[in-house]
């Protein structure tokens, strides 16, 4: 992954190749609820803003006030915090190519102000939306009818190629902002360096201690 983000890292990132705010930065610094100001541990759930894209921390008495599909008024939505790893997964790499992503690692979900599912990759410079080949999705849905089990907005498919790695999880979305953070905190010069490598790493173990 890390020589193929080197060549994005090269170029220049143009200011709307990212969404709206910054979702990594809020995850990564925030550490009060956003609602009502009280502290938060540092594992604590997010809500997401569904037109920003914002990440929103959450105090407990706060989550369990949005711990329902009628609270936050259609605005704001509570991240699950379910973690599983799709090991029964179909997607060959003339399945990937079709998906037209740049990188070896992307994560996708629904988003419901867009009505439709939107590509980010994580790089240097933040969650980079890609422009995701709707057709080669809807045929990766057929293939993987788990894919209808995402929750929209606040669940991903988060999918990691990197090297020989084949692996392909449900998670929150927070989670993907997350590692996107860990890349563009870490990342050094123009290959991304050893300390980059051994973050993505890391999530990745930790992912699977946490499912």
């Amino acid at each position: 992954m890390a020589s193929r983000l080197a060549q994005l890292a090269r170029a220049n990132s143009a200011p709307t190749a990212e969404p709206e705010g910054d979702p990594a930065d809020s995850v990564a610094e925030v550490e009060v609820c956003d609602l009502c100001g009280a502290p938060v541990p540092p594992l604590h759930r997010h809500l997401v803003d569904l037109q920003t894209r914002r990440m929103m921390c959450a105090c407990q008495a706060c989550k369990i006030l949005f711990d329902s599909d009628a609270a936050g008024g259609g605005h704001l939505r509570l991240v699950p915090d379910r973690r599983r790893e799709l090991t029964e997964f179909v997607l060959d790499d003339a399945g990937w190519a079709a998906l037209q992503i740049p990188v070896d690692m992307a994560f996708f979900f629904f988003n419901t102000p867009a009505q439709r599912v939107i590509a980010l990759y994580p790089s240097p410079a933040g969650p980079t939306e890609s422009q995701l080949r709707l057709e080669a999705w809807a045929e990766l849905e057929v293939a993987n009818p788990v894919l209808d089990e995402l929750t929209p907005d606040v669940e991903a498919l988060l999918i990691n190629r990197a090297g020989d790695k084949r692996e392909h999880w449900l998670v929150p979305i927070d989670d993907c902002y997350q590692l996107t953070g860990l890349i563009r905190t870490h990342w050094s010069g123009l290959s991304g360096g050893d300390e980059v490598q051994q973050q993505i790493d890391g999530f990745f173990d930790q992912l699977r201690s946490r499912r």
